[in-house]
């Protein structure tokens, strides 16, 4: 089998990057190791950036997404019993969030690549890439009980954190640069209307709580708990109970229960690949960085990663210069390191370390009252959650 770009891994990345080179002409092979169903059905992030809705209207795929997500304008930010809400439109020149799941986002990128696409090949397991280093790279995979062999001009490591792509660079090449949080998230999802219809970052001295959602009528929530936490240990009561703790405020809003369908623990860590490209193979997603999810950036760096590597092939394709491809690593890492930073920024800010001093304490209030009481700082915040440009 032979095509111009190999693909592995048909999470949001993969499939975005197949759909903007349909749309420039370029053929590619997405190769896939889990079922439809699965892709189609695993939870994760749901916050769309402004540039991520752009991109995914001007591809054709965001029929549903304008139809059935929800535009948020905002976030309210929760601390010492406050509420302070940050406006993003007002502090970025109109710009937005959407509240639309990645699992809908595949499911729609997924309908568009069998209808007018090339091959998705669902259960076929990248096993290596091979010949990174030369003009013809070549992913071996398993498809139907059988091994076979896909020849690229390129190949692009769509296939997270635990794929084989990133192994495919020599280990005297890279640098890594990587933090672990002594925290996880405990999430679930909840059979009840939303409590607010913004989302809600909560600081409290037991810890950080976030108010989500899904729908208008599936809450998704999350509380702070420690590193290593098993979900199973904490009952319905109890989640509903520390959530309405944390999530107090001095005025009457109250938070509705309903019952929980879902839950589960996400570890939270910082992680950087350097670089992001070796030869002809090129890394995008949690294949190359990984960021905690206060900052709602994970699936938005997906996107900026692919979108850099389909406007440089374009490039090449249409004037013969590889100039932007040699680039890729420098371009999406400045973004990446951006991202990364107002991650941190955001986690640091709103959680509570298990060590944390009185004095620690105090400078998060100073810090969270900087925001509500300085534009400037309140305008940094809305232009890091709306979303950094592309390129």
């Amino acid at each position: 089998m032979r095509t111009t770009v190999g693909i592995i891994g048909a999470g949001p990345a993969g499939l975005l990057l197949a759909r903007l080179l349909h749309n420039a002409g370029i053929d590619s092979v997405v190769l896939e190791s889990r079922d439809r169903a699965y892709v189609e059905h695993r939870q994760r992030a749901g916050i769309l950036e402004q540039g991520t809705v752009d991109v995914l209207r001007a591809a054709g795929a965001g029929e549903r997404m304008d139809r059935e997500g929800l535009r948020h304008d905002g976030i309210e930010l929760r601390y010492d019993r406050k509420r302070h809400r940050v406006d993003f439109p007002a502090l970025t020149g109109g710009r937005s969030v959407t509240v639309y799941a990645q699992t809908e986002v595949c499911k729609d990128l997924i309908a568009l690549q069998l209808k007018e696409g090339g091959p998705l090949l669902f259960e076929a397991e990248a096993l290596a890439v091979e010949g990174a280093d030369t003009g013809s790279p070549r992913v071996r995979f398993r498809y139907q009980g059988s091994e076979d062999v896909l020849e690229c001009d390129y190949v692009v490591g769509c296939d997270g954190f635990w794929g084989v792509s990133r192994k495919a660079i020599p280990a005297e090449l890279t640098r890594v640069f990587e933090r672990t949080y002594p925290f996880g998230w405990l999430g679930i999802l909840a059979d009840v209307a939303p409590s607010h219809d913004e989302l809600v970052y909560a600081r409290h001295d037991r810890g950080f709580a976030l108010l989500s959602m899904r729908s208008p009528s599936v809450s998704r929530l999350y509380l702070q708990v420690p590193e290593g936490t098993d979900a199973e240990d904490w009952g319905d009561d109890e989640i509903w109970t520390e959530l309405e703790r944390r999530f107090e405020t001095a005025d009457d809003w109250r938070l509705e229960r309903g019952p929980i369908t879902q839950k589960s623990v996400t570890p939270m860590r910082s992680y950087v690949h350097e670089p992001m490209r070796h030869g002809r193979l090129f890394l995008a997603g949690d294949a190359a960085h990984i960021v905690p999810p206060t900052g709602a950036k994970g699936l938005n760096l997906a996107v900026g990663d692919v979108v850099t590597f389909a406007r440089a092939l374009t490039h090449e394709k249409e004037t013969g210069s590889a100039e932007l491809l040699d680039t890729y690593s420098e371009t999406c890492l400045r973004r990446v390191w951006q991202a990364e930073r107002f991650s941190y920024d955001m986690t640091t800010l709103l959680h509570r370390a298990p060590d944390a001093t009185p004095f620690e304490d105090r400078l998060q209030l100073a810090r969270l009252e900087r925001i509500a009481g300085s534009r400037a700082a309140e305008t940094d915040l809305a232009e890091g959650y709306t979303g950094f440009p592309f390129g």
